[in-house]
């Protein structure tokens, strides 16, 4: 019955739209570059990073926790990541005792410390309990760092960076995020290579 059906236009749609949106995060660059360097900076300093997200969000968060933790393109140490959204046992107690809305939040509180960054990912910006997270994160004296669309939402005024897809479809949000992603994971990968590098040949000598 499917093959009857002309649905060409369902697939060069989307990689049009795609490409356009991806070729428009150039806007993006400052600011991508800014969540880069103080990610890094964090991580070098023995700081962590802590991901949070819901639904397709949670799974980039555990993503992106995941390629820093293990690698990315690289061969090194590992590095300290943590995604929010992967112990089921904390998320449901935190959303039965205290709300949904506290479910991020109540985990920053536990794990997070001065000099650690916290990354929120909504495609609308307006996710109150990513919101509650970064303002938590803030009261803490971490840097936050916010990936949205195109409106920012709340999000992106709560964040001290935030990088805005160009998009207000929710599905090419999520595909440039997690391009967003993958760039900030080579990035991040690269730079503390190279300090290492630098470091321990310093030591050398």
């Amino acid at each position: 019955m499917a093959s009857s059906l002309n649905l060409a236009g369902v697939f060069t749609d989307a990689l049009a739209q795609h490409i356009a949106i991806i070729r428009q995060l150039e806007s993006q660059q400052d600011s991508f570059e800014r969540a880069a360097i103080l990610i890094t900076d964090s991580l070098l300093a023995g700081n962590k990073i802590l991901w949070c997200g819901n639904g397709g969000s949670a799974a980039d968060s555990q993503h992106l926790a995941a390629e820093l933790v293990g690698r990315f393109r690289r061969m090194r140490s590992g590095l300290s990541s943590i995604a929010l959204t992967s112990d089921t046992s904390v998320l449901t107690a935190v959303a039965n005792d205290f709300g949904y809305d506290e479910v991020f939040e109540r985990q920053v509180e536990a794990l997070c410390h001065s000099g650690d960054v916290v990354v929120g990912i909504s495609t609308s910006g307006n996710s109150r309990n990513i919101c509650a997270a970064v303002e938590k994160a803030h009261e803490l004296g971490a840097v936050t760092v916010a990936m949205t669309g195109q409106g920012g939402g709340t999000l992106a005024g709560l964040a001290d960076v935030s990088i805005r897809v160009p998009s207000t479809d929710a599905a090419r949000i999520q595909e440039a995020h997690i391009l967003c992603g993958h760039i900030l994971c080579e990035w991040i990968e690269i730079a503390t290579c190279i300090t290492h590098a630098v470091a321990a040949h310093g030591g050398a000598e």
